[in-house]
């Protein structure tokens, strides 16, 4: 049985995290960048104080200076970072933990040559939907076919748009390493609803034990 692993993003509260945690999210992400989700590095500290152990900590940044991510890296523990802007193939390189790098998936992208030179640059790459003037967190799907257009080598992270109701059928479609929710399992953006939590991490799951179709 393949495991999908789950990140639950935006988290702006210790509550919301440790409901992620008991749910049985693999990962938790914290958004310093501006958005309606955003927290300084303090805050973060704070969602992040009661995590356990083996549980991923992420922190999202769009263009951040290099000092900026260093230093949230070495406060907050973090062991990936997830950049959503324009961020280099060397950016990524520099950074001090290991990189997933978004990639805004529009009806035009390739999906293919936009991974190509983050090749050895990046650990994972998480598939988001193109949406004009937004870097991500827009709840907006895109067809999780186009995923597999993403080549062989690559770890491939989906998100926009995964709820408890869709999530399945993404996972059935795309069959990435990964998912990742932040609005499809909140009450309001920033609080995250625990019971929509739980039902994310069964729909996923339930997905996990079905067999692929050959």
């Amino acid at each position: 049985m393949t495991r999908t692993r789950i990140k639950i993003c935006g988290l702006t509260t210790p509550e919301d995290a440790l409901s992620a945690v008991s749910a049985g999210a693999d990962a938790l992400g914290v958004v310093l960048a501006a958005s309606p989700r955003e927290v300084s590095i303090e805050q973060a500290s704070c969602v992040f104080a009661r995590i356990p152990p083996f549980v991923t900590r992420v922190g999202v940044f769009v263009d951040a200076r290099p000092a900026f991510v260093a230093e949230a890296a070495e406060v907050l523990g973090l062991h990936l970072a997830q950049f959503h802007g324009d961020e280099s193939p060397e950016a990524c390189a520099a950074a001090p933990v290991p990189v997933v790098k978004a990639v805004r998936v529009a009806e035009t992208t390739d999906v293919a040559s936009a991974l190509e030179p983050y090749r050895d640059a990046a650990a994972a790459f998480l598939l988001d939907t193109y949406v004009p003037g937004a870097p991500g967190g827009t709840g907006v799907a895109f067809d999780w076919k186009r995923a597999g257009e993403a080549p062989a080598w690559a770890r491939t992270v989906l998100a926009g748009g995964l709820t408890p109701v869709n999530v399945a059928d993404a996972i059935r479609t795309a069959r990435p390493y990964a998912v990742d929710v932040s609005s499809g399992v909140e009450e309001r953006p920033g609080h995250k609803d625990a019971h929509a939590i739980r039902a994310f991490v069964a729909a996923v799951r339930s997905a996990d034990e079905e067999e692929p179709d050959v």
